[in-house]
């Protein structure tokens, strides 16, 4: 058993973390031998890219701080930005752990920019693939390492707007991604337009910002084993062909675009309240935003599907690297796990219960990532609303956790979403078909995977 160890905390100069709620190894690998995760942690740890601190983040970081004795901890509040990090690491100026979203994560693994953490965890008898689910443990592992430590994984399902369905005589089963026509027909007779403008969308598919889990779910793939870019693969056609229908059939993604660039998403006059939707793929910490206005919504919700009729989400989420040459690397690695440990985990619920306790609201739990901590969380803190269709929109977020999929860890991560979305937007204007549109952006993404992983 690790013995109790206690950390002070220097705050630079107001610290911060994304460590909040709401919220690509190839490469040279020589500095990893040269990396103790094994000795006794102690001395100054810092770390960059902690923006955005809220009552979980505080209470993660501070529980975190009463274990590690002997450690100053210092912490730079700026946001993460990729050419930065090369920048400060090709200056010399290297921070001892770094946070990022999980995207970027294989890109610096296959650059050699960061060190791989399976030491580290055997150091701290960690199993990756038991402390978080093992597909958002997939979406930081490459060549067989893992890369990072995970954190979080709040999935999309699809928000149910009962008052335009039951106006429209629409179920809850016609609201299905496995059945495209049946789903056309049930957002056709939702939609509602004035002088060609839509008023109400039947239903809305997030196409550029859910790409991946349309081409996911359709039965295709965004890269092979090895990280190697798919987007040309022919099965991924059938998602982009579905979203073209889904846009179509409410005149077209140029005036669906536009419109819900325009919907007041964080606002009293948001999309449910106002009835510019029918249903709405959204991510599992959209229901917190809406949660103020339940006495004017009616809200229900589906878990998406593939294509054989089974629920499906993505993971998404953040990660803590450790760079090559951190001078630290012991306590950083000691640090970001005490992070995500499940006491951590339960002192953040507590506190986010002790917030909603004072300023309102319901808690909709807590996605941390990890399985055993989603279970405690939504055990102890988790209960009726009194709203049933808004308790009905958690369960069905909690229930579709255990089918999630990664989007593929690859060294050209940012890069296939970047030209997956502008595939979908050239198809869903017309400007290309899908297979057209698809085969230029495996070019580009091609191109990019051969730039990071050249010479490795």
């Amino acid at each position: 058993m690790r013995r109790t160890r206690r950390a002070t905390v220097a705050v630079l100069p107001v610290v911060a973390l994304v460590l909040a709620a709401c919220s690509s190894g190839g490469g040279d690998q020589g500095g990893a031998a040269s990396a103790d995760f094994t000795g006794t942690p102690s001395g100054t740890m810092n770390g960059w890219a902690f923006d955005n601190a809220d009552d979980v983040g505080t209470a993660r970081m501070d529980h975190a701080a009463g274990q590690l004795d002997g450690v100053t901890v210092k912490l730079d509040q700026t946001a993460f930005d990729a050419q930065k990090f090369t920048t400060r690491l090709a200056g010399g100026d290297v921070p001892d752990v770094v946070q990022m979203d999980r995207r970027y994560v294989t890109t610096y693994a296959a650059q050699g920019l960061i060190l791989p953490l399976d030491e580290c965890f055997t150091a701290h008898d960690v199993d990756p693939d038991t402390r978080w689910y093992p597909f958002v443990v997939d979406d930081v592992r490459y060549q067989d390492k893992v890369w990072a430590v995970p954190q979080f994984y709040q999935p999309p399902a699809i928000l149910l707007n009962k008052r335009v369905m039951d106006a429209a005589g629409v179920t809850d089963e016609q609201i299905d991604t496995s059945k495209p026509d049946v789903l056309v027909g049930a957002l056709t007779a939702m939609y509602k337009e004035s002088g060609g403008v839509p008023t109400t969308l039947g239903f809305d598919p997030v196409a550029t910002g859910q790409a991946g889990l349309w081409v996911l779910a359709m039965g295709g793939r965004l890269t092979d084993d090895a990280g190697k870019p798919t987007l040309d693969d022919p099965a991924n056609t059938a998602g982009l062909d579905l979203l073209k229908k889904i846009a179509d059939a409410q005149g077209g993604f140029a005036k669906v675009k536009s419109f819900t660039d325009a919907f007041d998403t964080f606002g009293d006059a948001n999309q449910f309240v106002t009835d510019q939707v029918g249903a709405q793929v959204d991510a599992q910490w959209y229901p917190n935003v809406l949660s103020p206005y339940l006495d004017k919504v009616q809200l229900g919700a589906v878990p998406f599907k593939d294509k054989d009729g089974k629920p499906f989400t993505v993971t998404s989420g953040q990660a803590f690297v450790i760079p090559q040459g951190a001078k630290n690397p012991a306590a950083a690695c000691a640090w970001a796990l005490e992070l995500t440990t499940l006491d951590a985990w339960k002192a953040a619920a507590e506190a986010r219960s002790a917030t909603l306790q004072k300023d309102g609201g319901l808690n909709t739990g807590l996605f941390t990532g990890s399985p055993e901590a989603d279970k405690a969380i939504r055990d102890q803190y988790v209960v009726p609303t009194g709203n049933a269709g808004f308790d009905q929109v958690i369960s069905t977020y909690y229930d579709v956790l255990g089918y999630g999929k990664t989007f593929g860890s690859s060294p050209a991560g940012q890069d296939i979403e970047s030209e997956l979305n502008n595939a979908v937007t050239a198809t869903l204007l017309g400007d290309k078909s899908a297979t057209e549109a698809l085969a230029d952006a495996q070019t580009a993404a091609q191109r990019a995977y051969d730039n990071v992983t050249a010479g490795s």
